[in-house]
């Protein structure tokens, strides 16, 4: 399958942690690294830095909830490209589930263009929900 992103990231985002793998791709071979994050201000300025210096740009995050809003905040003020899935386009195949492995499975998809963009942010900075503007999904603004 085509890689779009060489290098980007995957984040399952939670109350209190965030699942974070990134997904490099060098000589034609994908490497895998994955970490956990706090959602303090403190851990986010950390979690940028940490993807920086992996020469990460850009993200795909999920989240059920409102709890991936400081995390884009944060993100985005860094400069990261962000994209924000709709949780039940992205969910794990049916068996064992754990955080990280979601977030691989969101990296996965993201390296290779498979995840429909929920929410994202336009040039110039204002945030805009996705075409269908259905209210049930996450980034969808009243």
């Amino acid at each position: 399958m085509r890689i779009l992103y060489e290098r980007c990231c995957g984040l399952d985002i939670h109350k209190v942690s965030i699942a974070v793998c990134v997904v490099i791709t060098r000589d034609g071979k994908t490497e895998e690294e994955t970490r956990r994050f706090g959602t303090m201000t403190a851990d986010l300025l950390e979690l940028a830095a940490w993807l920086k210096a992996r020469g990460i740009q850009h993200v795909a995050m999920e989240s059920t909830g409102v709890y991936w809003k400081p995390v884009w905040n944060i993100l985005e003020a860094e400069g990261f490209d962000l994209l924000l899935a709709n949780a039940q386009e992205v969910k794990i195949v049916p068996g064992r589930k754990t955080d990280q492995k979601d977030s691989q499975w969101i990296a996965d998809l993201h390296q290779h263009g498979l995840v429909a963009q929920e929410f994202r942010a336009t040039e110039t900075g204002s945030r805009s929900a996705r075409s269908d503007q259905n209210p049930g999904h996450a980034g969808a603004r009243p």
